[in-house]
């Protein structure tokens, strides 16, 4: 029997291919925006669908599973899955995969591009130039600081975390000070990195990058308490998830100095901004695109083909959620 997939928005055209060349039919929801969920629930009953391909924007809970009685994946365009309701999938049934490992080379790349912006007060300066305010070279116009040799402080030594040190190391001999779950004896070995306690990394790091799911045990894993052991000196990097963070913390700390400035592509309740974070100058945002690149996009919508391709095969997905 055909199996029926619905993809909530496109995605690249050689995931679906790898799809429909199975025989599968695939159906693409055309919203220009993240649907609601209303609408998906409107989508999802139209046809008994087999699998269901989401977006970290899909709200993924018991509402959405009971719209789609059939389906037996739910396949997580994101490296993350904090927008589906995994235990609830379980207790029907369905497995869960997501893309992990498609993107970290693109997310640590967005996130040293963070480090080094605010370091040379990059953005700063643009606006300084667009305003028309230059009027000569000055020597300590927009001083910045350095990053090379500097100790930088990596708060989850996943994918994206491990490609983060391997960069700053290799490429600009920083010191790596670490905290994870669990020890990672790889990067101990190949880049020196030492592990410390959480409170330790951020009372010693000079920047501070945060690399860590979003989970309960994690959400406001920095808060007004944390941010207040960091030098004020220190930089804050977010390419995780914005709830990680406790904003409301985190523009308090930037008002009042209490560090240097923040680099965060995820926001706690993005697409809205906690009130008073957009008139920092101490900061530099971006609108979650730490992954936008043509080649991370491939991958992702290649995993995503093939996770539900071994479900439907095999019985179990490539990179399923446990």
């Amino acid at each position: 029997m055909t199996k029926l997939i619905y993809c909530t928005r496109e995605i690249p055209a050689v995931g679906l291919n790898l799809l429909k060349d199975k025989g599968y039919i695939v159906d693409v929801g055309d919203f220009k925006k993240p649907p609601t969920k209303k609408d998906l629930i409107t989508a999802l009953k139209k046809k008994n669908y087999d699998a269901l391909i989401s977006f970290l924007t899909d709200d993924i809970d018991k509402t959405i599973l009971r719209a789609c009685p059939n389906v037996k994946i739910i396949a997580n365009y994101a490296v993350g899955y904090n927008n589906i309701d995994v235990e609830g999938a379980k207790k029907k049934n369905i497995i869960v995969t997501n893309t992990a490992g498609t993107s970290s080379l693109a997310v640590a790349e967005h996130t040293i591009s963070l480090m080094f912006s605010l370091a040379t007060r990059i953005v700063e300066g643009d606006m300084f130039m667009r305003k028309g305010k230059f009027k000569g070279w000055d020597p300590s116009l927009f001083m910045g600081t350095d990053i090379f040799g500097e100790t930088i402080g990596i708060i989850g030594t996943g994918g994206i975390g491990s490609k983060v040190v391997h960069i700053l190391k290799k490429g600009f001999n920083c010191d790596i000070i670490y905290n994870d779950v669990n020890r990672n004896d790889a990067l101990e070995k190949d880049c020196d990195a030492k592990y410390m306690s959480l409170d330790d990394v951020l009372k010693n790091a000079d920047i501070v990058s945060l690399h860590v799911p979003l989970l309960p045990s994690t959400k406001h894993l920095i808060n007004a308490e944390k941010l207040s052991l960091m030098k004020r000196t220190s930089l804050l990097i977010n390419t995780a998830r914005g709830a990680v963070i406790d904003e409301k913390a985190l523009v308090y700390a930037l008002e009042n100095k209490i560090i240097s400035g923040a680099g965060i592509d995820v926001f706690e309740f993005e697409p809205k901004l906690t009130k008073g974070l957009k008139n920092l100058e101490n900061i530099i945002m971006t609108p979650h695109i730490a992954s936008s690149k043509a080649s991370a996009r491939t991958e992702m919508a290649i995993l995503v083909a093939k996770n539900i391709i071994s479900v439907f095969e095999e019985g179990k997905g490539i990179t399923e959620i446990k």
